[in-house]
């Protein structure tokens, strides 16, 4: 394409999915999650915590190191293409395989992408303070304003031809001829183009899947589903259900708009229908049929996805929604990564310095903490030994890292399966950097994640990841012989086999005693209004991942504390313990 304007520079970058771009150039150097980052009907950047905040990507060329947080990204960036209201273009210092899938699902299936390039760490951080990028040819030519010979619109290449770089045996061959069915070939299609992007040579079997592209984004989500539905899709390995966007059996009862709510009911449906079982929570570790030590698997959803890795010693990648259900379809997955050995090694570690005394709220605001400083770096975590933490402290440190980090997994000296000690997690190499976190440094930490001004509070949110069983034997310990505030609700969502052992333990008549509403089938990043009372304005929660992504979704204002500083706001109806006792003494 002719150009009469010179560039300030020219950047050359790997091409993640090709096509030509321009417009005005929205950078930011923090990672940004398009699930609970970005409203998909609008463009807007909806991430409080984030510096582009506010900000609107429709017809800009988006550049962020990577992506972050849910693997629904993919999902949330479907639909924008679909709707109008995607960016112009990605540039990224590292491949991001959230938002590259999602940009592929919408290329294969519906015609519609845009241009993703990774320009690498260094290309990228010469994007800051240009104002205007044209992206053709693998490159991003930068402007400090609009040029005179600017063009408007995207053009977007096919999908091109398959890769032949990929080592396939005789099944995966039989799959992407078409003899098991287009939607098993369409999936393979797809999983063949992402693994070439990952760099993959060869794919492996996997025993199991839990599928993250069961949340209703909107009617794309629907649309894919109702697709591979309509293609005679069956899964091929035993798969479970992320947590959908309603209590399927009860939104009716519970006030859910009903075309909101006959769309996410049905897509759950669309996913069982395809030999998925009913299981709709978002920690299928606490299911059953939770895999074991080096079982290969694949798991979206990205508390689980880090929960699996780094607790349990399974082995997936934090996979994107969409090609979740892809791998599911066949069987296999793309041997990279934290499937192999050398993926899972940390390269960071971290020193903990603990303060004196703690309560449960310590693990959340560390694995928060401890996700901003590890970008997609894998830490080993040292200092947590004498603590124990529990499987429930592992599910708070592990949403909370998932929260702010790339990264698949961590591990913690002495705690984890695969780091007895240093050394192990290291892989018998020398971190490549080493950081020390100590009391005072945690205040700050706390303060964005207790960011509220106002002390009242009308709303409880707990279960973010959903509630296990001990906690809900622990939550109801401290409300007996109590009752919550008749102006603050207190609304907990866990899945219907943890329900089903507290009910028997005794512990849900306990819980509803004291006011408590238990909420099935959907997670606090799926849940509005009239769940969420129109008349609050604030709320508490004990979930770092929550406090980070409601004030966006939930457009409330949130207070971060423990489980029994949840209870007592339940009980008062205020929320404003401000940097707890065992925190602020230590610092000073």
């Amino acid at each position: 394409m002719h150009t009469t304007d010179a560039a300030d520079a020219v950047l050359n970058g790997r091409v993640l999915m090709g096509g030509s771009a321009e417009g005005e150039l929205l950078y930011a150097g923090t990672g940004l999650s398009f699930w609970g980052g970005v409203d998909p009907f609008s463009g807007e950047v909806i991430d409080r915590h984030h510096p582009l905040s506010g900000s609107l990507l429709p017809g800009r060329v988006l550049a962020i190191p990577s992506g972050r947080g849910s693997c629904t990204g993919s999902s949330v960036l479907l639909e924008m293409l679909l709707n109008g209201h995607a960016p112009a273009a990605l540039l990224l210092a590292e491949a991001d395989e959230i938002l590259s899938l999602g940009v592929l699902v919408a290329q294969v299936l519906f015609g519609q992408a845009i241009p993703v390039l990774c320009l690498g760490h260094e290309g990228f951080a010469r994007l800051a303070g240009a104002g205007w990028a044209r992206i053709e040819d693998g490159q991003a030519r930068l402007y400090p304003q609009r040029p005179a010979d600017h063009w408007r619109g995207v053009m977007a290449r096919d999908a091109g031809p398959l890769p032949d770089s990929l080592a396939l045996d005789a099944g995966d061959r039989a799959l992407l001829a078409g003899e098991h069915g287009k939607a098993a070939q369409a999936a393979m299609q797809i999983l063949l183009r992402m693994a070439a992007l990952q760099g993959a040579t060869e794919l492996l079997d996997v025993t199991q899947a839990h599928i993250d592209g069961c949340i209703y984004t909107g009617p794309a989500s629907l649309r894919f589903a109702r697709q591979l539905v309509d293609w005679g899709a069956r899964v091929r390995v035993p798969t479970t259900l992320n947590s959908i966007s309603v209590d399927q059996r009860r939104w009716r009862e519970l006030g859910v708009a009903a075309d909101f709510g006959e769309a996410a009911s049905a897509l759950g449906e669309a996913y069982m229908a395809m030999g998925a079982h009913l299981s709709y929570t978002c920690a299928p570790y606490l299911l059953d049929s939770a895999p074991g030590l080096g079982e290969q698997v694949v798991w979206a959803e990205s508390n689980a996805v880090v929960y699996a890795n780094s607790v349990l010693g399974a082995r997936t990648l934090k996979y994107p929604d969409y090609l979740d259900i892809c791998i599911a379809l066949s069987g296999r997955a793309p041997n990279v990564g934290s499937h192999r050995d050398d993926g899972r090694r940390a390269t960071l570690r971290i020193d903990v310095e603990l303060p004196a005394d703690h309560d449960d709220a310590l693990y959340p605001l560390l694995g928060y903490h401890i996700g901003q400083l590890c970008g997609s770096r894998i830490p080993v975590v040292d200092g947590l030994q004498a603590l124990a933490p529990d499987s429930d402290a592992l599910k708070a440190f592990g949403a909370a890292f998932a929260t702010t980090s790339a990264a698949p997994m961590f591990h913690i000296a002495g705690v984890t399966p695969e780091a007895p000690d240093l050394d192990s997690a290291l892989g018998g190499q020398a971190p490549r950097q080493r950081l020390r976190i100590t009391p005072a440094e945690l205040i700050a930490t706390w303060r964005e994640l207790d960011r509220a001004a106002e002390p009242n509070v009308q709303l409880v949110s707990l279960g973010n990841p959903h509630f296990s069983a001990s906690e809900c034997a622990a939550l109801a310990a401290l409300c007996t012989g109590r009752r919550k505030h008749p102006e603050v609700a207190l609304v907990i969502t866990l899945g219907r086999a943890v329900q089903e052992q507290a009910r028997q333990a005794g512990h849900v008549q306990a819980l509803q005693d004291f006011g408590a509403l238990l909420v099935n089938d959907t997670c606090w990043c799926m849940l509005g209004e009239p769940i969420i009372p129109p008349h609050c304005t604030t709320l508490i929660t004990n979930s770092a991942k929550y406090a980070h992504y409601g004030p966006g979704l939930a457009g409330r204002q949130v207070h971060f504390g423990s489980l029994a500083a949840c209870v007592e706001a339940a009980c008062s109806g205020r929320g404003d313990g401000g940097v707890p006792a065992w925190l602020s003494a230590e610092a000073h």
